[in-house]
């Protein structure tokens, strides 16, 4: 990473493959403070060293991470309008994934009907799509790294079109399925959007851009059966796949079109300077640059291993495990579970058809996961914040100190799981089920926003192992939710049953990780030091 002042470089002073973890690590900071001179600027302030070197800082006076280039075409320094308008754009890609999985949910009476299955059986179409949602990834993360995010999207994307519309005309439930999992694996948004959004952000921007990330990629679900259900309603199940391809159609053109590249190699910034003042400045060949397919990155080769070893290491470290594990068990009983089963539960308890299944509970999980979003996210900034502000005077701040923001969802989850399984056990008007699913997914969208940033400069693969462990989870509810509930004598148990789950058992390495986390990744970089 090259900071530009003569020919320093910022690897002099930090570690030159962790400067992410260096930075943010309190310790460390002060020892990186104590190299420096601090001076005032325009800017509000920044760092220089007695030969000259000068690190950019954010406002509250820490050093950017990373470092942005002197490069007018580092990700780094596009306008944050700019940067907004891309990262909505990957956060509506990601957000395909799960919308082309829970599109078809409120239709299972129908697949049911045309294909003389029961709604139960019905629901393994999505339940085999959410597990592929997690195995996809593994395939096209290492192509993203090599030949560049833009390629590996508008090829995913083409797929899920093509895919969806394939499943609208299949003659019998073995080709749905079939189909069904050809859909499910090329989603890579879940797990390559947090990469691009690391592309795009410093370290300090990061919290809120994974949030807003966040919020829209996890609103594919929510929204998705809001269409679905009016669409199978009034033109049939056939026509919500039609629909799931369209929308995927459009959004491949818009990507054609302005979702520029932002794989960028910091490590050649006074190359690519001297090649930008050398081009002339015409707004066609910038747009063309950064719209470029058939850009090669030196030094970056495809390797086997790099379909299996990044992830390898990173199921190692308890840090990544953990929250991984209560991420998917919470995502998985406060979001998934009530995806597959709420059409056999509602047909059944209430009668309703396709169009009421699909606006009560897609409009209850939407406004579960906006304000649950809104809420985690201000909860994770201020802490964050406040913990980097006494970095730099006092104690450390710790990647840890993020996970205090799962309180509120560890206590709102299992209340939204508990009000729902009561109140559908006990014939409850139909709005009290409703609101307790959207109070469940309240907690969950807080808890989503805890992102693991113990190894930041490794993020696409620690959003995958995130990302798989959430969807292998999420696929065995539709299996045995029903089943089980109906076997142990009523929904009120059940939920009971899942509520301890997810808010005990899972939650117990989390506990550890806020007493001893410091020292376990300590203990981690000592014994897996790659």
């Amino acid at each position: 990473m090259v900071v530009s002042t003569g020919s320093k470089n910022l690897g002099d002073l930090v570690d030159k493959n962790d400067n992410t973890e260096y930075i943010e690590d309190g310790k460390n900071l002060q020892s990186f403070r104590a190299k420096l001179e601090h001076s005032h600027n325009a800017f509000g302030a920044e760092f220089k060293d007695k030969e000259g070197l000068t690190l950019k800082l954010d406002k509250h006076g820490v050093p950017l991470s990373p470092q942005p280039s002197d490069d007018p075409e580092d990700p780094l320094n596009w306008s944050g309008l700019y940067r907004t308008f891309i990262l909505i754009q990957v956060s509506i890609l990601s957000a395909l994934g799960t919308y082309n999985t829970a599109i078809i949910n409120p239709a299972y009476n129908q697949l049911s009907e045309q294909f003389g299955v029961s709604i139960v059986t019905a629901s393994y179409q999505t339940t085999v799509v959410i597990a592929v949602n997690g195995l996809g990834p593994f395939l096209f993360i290492p192509f993203a790294h090599v030949y560049g995010r833009r390629p590996v999207y508008l090829f995913t994307t083409f797929i899920g079109a093509a895919s969806a519309l394939g499943c609208a005309y299949a003659q019998n439930f073995s080709q749905l399925v079939g189909l069904r999992i050809l859909n499910g694996i090329f989603p890579v948004g879940a797990a390559l959007g947090v990469a691009t959004a690391n592309d795009l952000f410093c370290l300090h921007e990061r919290g809120r851009a994974l949030g807003v990330y966040t919020v829209l990629s996890t609103t594919g679900a929510h929204f998705a059966p809001i269409p679905g259900g009016l669409i199978g309603q009034f033109l049939g199940w056939q026509w919500i796949f039609k629909f799931a391809a369209i929308t995927n159609s459009f959004c491949l053109l818009f990507t054609f079109f302005f979702l520029p590249e932002t794989l960028y190699i910091r490590g050649q910034t006074i190359d690519a300077v001297k090649d930008f003042n050398s081009t002339p400045n015409n707004s066609f060949r910038r747009y063309w640059r950064r719209m470029n397919l058939g850009k090669r990155y030196a030094g970056r080769k495809l390797r086997i291993s790099d379909f299996f070893w990044p992830y390898v290491k990173m199921i190692r470290y308890p840090s990544v495990v953990f929250p991984a594990i209560y991420y998917g068990t919470q995502y998985g009983l406060g979001s998934t579970l009530p995806a597959v089963t709420v059409s056999h539960i509602f047909a059944q308890e209430f009668g309703w058809d396709t169009l009421q299944i699909g606006l009560a509970y897609g409009t209850a999980l939407l406004i579960g996961a906006f304000l649950g979003e809104t809420a985690g996210g201000w909860v994770v900034d201020s802490i964050m914040n406040r913990a980097r502000r006494k970095a730099l005077t006092g104690p450390s701040a710790p990647s840890e100190i993020r996970l205090r923001a799962i309180w509120t969802g560890e206590i709102i989850v299992p209340i939204g799981l508990l009000w729902y399984g009561f109140s559908i056990q006990f014939r409850a008007p139909w709005i009290v089920p409703i609101i307790g699913m959207g109070v469940a997914c309240f907690g969950v969208q807080c808890i989503t926003t805890v992102i693991a940033d113990c190894h930041l400069t490794k993020s696409a693969e620690v959003a995958q192992v995130f990302n798989f462990v959430r969807q292998e989870i999420g696929m065995t509810f539709a299996f045995y939710a029903i089943v089980l509930g109906e076997a142990i004598g009523g929904y009120h148990l059940l939920f009971i049953f899942f509520a301890c789950v997810g808010s005990i058992l899972a939650f117990i390495p989390i506990l550890v990780l806020m007493w001893k986390g410091e020292a376990i990744r300590a203990a981690e970089q000592r014994v897996f030091a790659d």
